[in-house]
């Protein structure tokens, strides 16, 4: 089965692939959460324009960009909306009797601004190196090993889960199922479904722990990859953080 995997051009080569995972994610989550609190909307539209060419230059296919985002940018354009209805202020002009008030629109634009910088930058983030390497780097920057391994573990089960219940929707549909209109049968069919899904992934999960277990599993990720920062690191760590306060200066010396 072909898995939507979020490190699936992990392997492409050029300036942001081949950052050291453990510079990646300190200058990435700095610079996000830089663009998550600006305030200035001429600033939050460069900031938008700065993910884009981070994009450009990490090479990543823009069929693959646009189907990891375009949910979440769905939901996030939906922000503008809600706003322009619900804020209160001086008023652009009516819909059915709606008021679209410029604050609402100013506000909302602007969150929506700052959402899709930081969502192009967790794109970059995570596929840009492989998934594994990722957790490597966490726990290599003393994050409880604990949560990594949670990570770990969600990620590769997320994957069980599919197969699990592709296996499931094919023996269904083999003697067949079929879902027609509001049927409360095929729901209770589904929900059934669902139920033994939760249990046989539960009665998995213990299987595969107690196999774990007696090969020698205590808990903590064991890292056999040695980072090592070069100097193009360095130098790609100081011109992503200079950027992360600059866009907070840029404002001021408008």
């Amino acid at each position: 089965m072909d898995y939507p995997r979020i490190d699936a051009y992990a392997s492409l080569n050029s300036p942001i692939h081949s950052f050291d995972p453990r510079a990646k994610i300190i200058t990435f989550s700095v610079l996000i959460f830089s663009f998550a609190f600006l305030e200035n909307i001429n600033a939050a539209t460069i900031a938008v324009a700065f993910s884009l060419l981070l994009l450009i230059v990490s090479r990543l296919p823009l069929g693959f960009v646009f189907s990891r985002i375009k949910v979440p940018l769905g939901f996030i354009v939906s922000i503008l909306v809600i706003m322009a209805f619900t804020v209160g202020g001086k008023e652009l002009f009516s819909i059915f009797g709606l008021r679209v008030s410029y604050e609402g629109v100013h506000l909302g634009t602007l969150i929506v601004l700052r959402a899709t910088a930081a969502l192009f930058l967790a794109l970059l983030m995570l596929g840009t190196s492989r998934f594994e390497a990722i957790l490597k780097a966490l726990y290599m920057l003393r994050v409880p090993g604990i949560l990594v391994q949670m990570l770990m573990f969600t990620y590769r089960y997320i994957f069980v889960f599919i197969d699990e219940f592709g296996n499931m929707k094919n023996a269904m549909e083999s003697k067949g199922f079929q879902i027609k209109g509001n049927s409360r049968h095929a729901l209770s069919i589904l929900g059934n479904a669902v139920g033994m899904l939760l249990v046989k992934s539960y009665e998995r999960g213990d299987r595969v722990y107690s196999s774990m277990v007696a090969r020698g599993y205590t808990g903590n990720p064991i890292i056999l990859t040695k980072f090592e920062m070069k100097g193009s690191d360095y130098v790609l760590s100081g011109v992503l953080l200079s950027a992360a306060v600059f866009f907070h200066i840029f404002p001021v010396i408008l």
